[in-house]
């Protein structure tokens, strides 16, 4: 009896990560368009769902310590448990990223709207595809899309180069519009960062399918 109910825990625990997944992944959609439709009204409009991702996170976190308490999980429900427990707190850095990325969008859409790089809208694209993989992967259990996740972060960060250079020279160029260009370039840190968020997820799904710690990139993704 008490692994049934151990089971049942899992199991509501585990639509309680896909929900708070679902919810970071559509708070990214609304920072996306943010930045795409330069929509200065976003940022209030996403408080409250902010609110409702550190909610859903504290629950899942006392879920997790619940059922360890009470039941004392091994072997491969220990491990569900750890690799949620960061998945958790991975999806609510990425809800953060999100919360600064629509604030620097707002920030710079106030001032005088200067074309914003097509990089940006590139690692806007790549960051939330990275996050649905992600998610897609933990419902799967895919090993592949997990390897897909990281194998696209020397993408991002390729493209992340190119806008640091861009800063500079634009800074430089227009020290006036130096408040706008560096709204737009820690947008695209905020990009790079949830980037990295969507590898951590990755690399705890990988652990929690097969028990291997692939942090720091240990796993060779060209095999």
């Amino acid at each position: 009896m008490p692994i049934l109910h151990l089971h049942r825990e899992i199991q509501n625990l585990n639509k309680l990560i896909l929900q708070l997944g679902g919810q970071v992944e559509e708070n990214l959609r609304q920072g996306v368009q943010a930045i795409q439709q330069r929509n200065v009204r976003k940022a209030t409009e996403l408080q409250d769902e902010d609110d409702l991702v550190d909610s859903l996170e504290v629950r899942v976190e006392e879920e997790c310590l619940k059922i360890l308490a009470l039941y004392q999980p091994v072997a491969t429900d220990l491990r569900y448990i750890v690799a949620v427990l960061k998945i958790n707190a991975n999806l609510e850095s990425i809800g953060d990223l999100t919360s600064s990325l629509v604030h620097h969008s707002d920030a710079m859409n106030r001032k005088i709207q200067l074309p914003i790089p097509e990089q940006v809208n590139t690692m806007s694209a790549l960051g939330r595809e990275m996050l649905k993989s992600g998610l897609n992967a933990l419902v799967e259990r895919d090993i592949s899309l997990c390897q897909s996740i990281l194998q696209r972060e020397k993408k991002m960060d390729a493209l992340y180069g190119e806008l640091h250079d861009w800063f500079k020279t634009e800074v430089k160029q227009q020290p006036e519009n130096a408040e706008i260009y560096l709204n737009i370039f820690m947008a695209a840190k905020d990009l790079e960062r949830i980037a990295d968020h969507a590898c951590n997820i990755a690399e705890d799904i990988i652990y929690l399918v097969t028990g291997e710690i692939v942090r720091h990139h240990h796993l060779d993704l060209e095999e």
